[in-house]
């Protein structure tokens, strides 16, 4: 972003709809390795948590005291982009995912502030995202979202040593993780 700062004063409340930031995400190379620290010393309650098909990914979100989500990202596939983004980056923050009332108001509302977007993927009504590029946004990488999922419950039936195991997939049509082969 290039040019004069605005006056806060300028900026109406709720410009953007931003309801809460959802969660932060962390690249690990080992969720498990991860998850003792976050489920374990910090006493994180598991969320949810699969592979995602295609992606070579594997995710686990955790609550932690307060409220906070944590998400682990994990590569499956050494050729996948997680995979690249840690051989390059490193292990730590990967990027914080901000939830609106309406993700296209979002889009509209930081594009007409001069920020870079990037990754719009508006298909799916359970998740309609798009990203921050870093570069634009003082090096945070800012997922923007919306959804007509609730995500501030754990999803019945699957536990964190299932999908520590790889036993639990994002289904690509609910957006939820189920067993795999479920």
């Amino acid at each position: 972003m290039t040019g004069p700062v605005p006056d806060l004063a300028d900026l109406p409340d709720g410009i953007t709809g931003l309801r809460c930031v959802d969660h932060i995400a962390v690249a690990t190379r080992s969720i498990a390795d991860a998850h003792r620290l976050y489920g374990g010393v910090l006493g994180g309650r598991f969320m949810n948590g699969g592979d995602y098909a295609g992606t070579g990914i594997r995710t686990l979100q955790l609550r932690l005291a307060g409220g906070m989500k944590v998400e682990l990202l994990q590569p499956t596939d050494p050729s996948s982009y997680l995979a690249a983004y840690l051989e390059k980056r490193g292990e730590g923050l990967h990027h914080v995912t901000l939830l609106f009332d309406d993700v296209e108001r979002a889009i509209g509302a930081f594009s007409s502030q001069g920020y870079e977007l990037v990754d719009v993927d508006l298909r799916r009504p359970a998740w309609r995202e798009a990203y921050v590029r870093p570069r634009s946004a003082f090096g945070t990488l800012l997922q923007l979202v919306d959804s007509t999922v609730r995500w501030d419950v754990p999803v019945p039936g699957i536990t964190a040593q299932q999908v520590l195991a790889g036993d639990v997939v994002w289904d690509e049509e609910t957006e939820l993780p189920r067993l795999r082969g479920g």
